[in-house]
């Protein structure tokens, strides 16, 4: 008989445990920052990579920036051709200042980035990277009308073509980078939060996510595909038609004033969407990464320095701005 009344006792002093409530499920990351490799973790080039970069930034900065007030300034370049350069060397300051202040501070500490701002720096740097795009079939298409079809260039280049060009570049960059933050702000960050890049870009922050993919990658091939699609159908069949053209004309000189005034847009094209190519392609691939990275510096850091030089050294136009400004300036 005490057996049971003991057991009875003993039960009655444990305590039962409480009903659980059942947590709601919740695709949240706990990565609250993330730390950006850079280019090289080899401490002996940091320095050197520092000056390079930072002389890269400034010749960035003065060309667009001086390039931007150059076109303000003077009336005389108030053409359709420089209001889409003007735009062109915004988009090029405004994405090198996205990343580059970061990627510079990364060579002297640990580059740490907060999630939000890591987002934010994806968000604006596809911003400015997919409108510029555009913006250069929109200056391709510039090129084709003033050499196939110059009498009708002051009505086909109106400033409200050129304006509805302009803003269609800009949405359809809007588009295209809220697409790819949107799909990544859906995805976890559970453990790793180290990016091996010098930015947050699409590829590399994929490759840290603890949850599926599959939708981003979907996005992410979209989006390119479109722009490829659309800019590549756009500047082909523009050069094309040119080309076409520029072989019925008679006279040597004509053929030679037309083939430079489309040679600057050219060599740019050709760079920026080479370099961006030979990016997406060497990152698609595991184990690429480091070669991503450095072919990805050609089209984030040279090109949008290099543009000013492009379209200003063998510019007749541009030159005797220049030189006007800096007389009225100086005396």
């Amino acid at each position: 008989m005490l057996v049971p009344v003991t057991n009875s006792c003993i039960s009655s002093l444990v305590p039962t445990a409480a009903p659980r409530k059942r947590m709601p499920l919740r695709n949240s990351s706990s990565v609250t920052e993330f730390i950006l490799v850079g280019l090289s973790e080899q401490s002996e080039l940091r320095l050197p990579l520092f000056l390079l970069f930072s002389g890269i930034y400034v010749f960035t900065v003065v060309g667009n920036l001086g390039l931007i007030t150059l076109i303000g300034l003077n009336s005389s370049l108030h053409t359709p051709m420089y209001f889409f350069l003007f735009n062109l060397s915004f988009i090029d300051l405004c994405y090198s200042c996205v990343f580059t202040p970061k990627m510079l501070n990364g060579f002297v500490s640990e580059n740490i980035i907060s999630y939000v701002a890591c987002m934010a720096q994806l968000f604006f740097f596809c911003f400015f990277v997919n409108s510029e795009c555009y913006v250069l079939v929109s200056m391709a298409y510039d090129r084709y009308v003033a050499i196939c079809n110059p009498l009708l260039y002051t009505v086909a280049m109106s400033p409200r073509v050129c304006s509805l060009l302009m803003f269609g570049s800009y949405v359809v960059g809007f588009a295209g980078a809220r697409a790819h933050a949107g799909s990544m702000l859906r995805l976890s960050f559970c453990d790793s939060n180290t990016i091996d890049h010098y930015l947050c870009e699409v590829l590399p922050l994929l490759q840290l996510s603890c949850t599926s993919t599959h939708v981003n990658k979907l996005v992410f091939s979209a989006v390119v595909g479109a722009v490829i699609t659309i800019c590549s159908i756009g500047i082909l069949t523009s050069y094309a038609l040119i080309l076409s053209n520029i072989l019925h004309i008679p006279s040597a000189h004509g053929r030679s004033k037309a083939f430079s005034t489309c040679g600057s847009h050219i060599v740019a094209v050709a760079l920026f969407f080479g370099s961006g190519a030979f990016t997406c392609l060497t990152t698609s691939f595991p184990g690429a990464m480091d070669q991503g990275k450095f072919a990805s510096v050609f089209y984030t850091n040279v090109v949008p320095m290099l543009n000013p030089l492009i379209y200003s050294l063998r510019n007749k136009d541009v030159k005797l701005a220049l030189g006007k400004t800096l007389n009225r300036v100086l005396f």
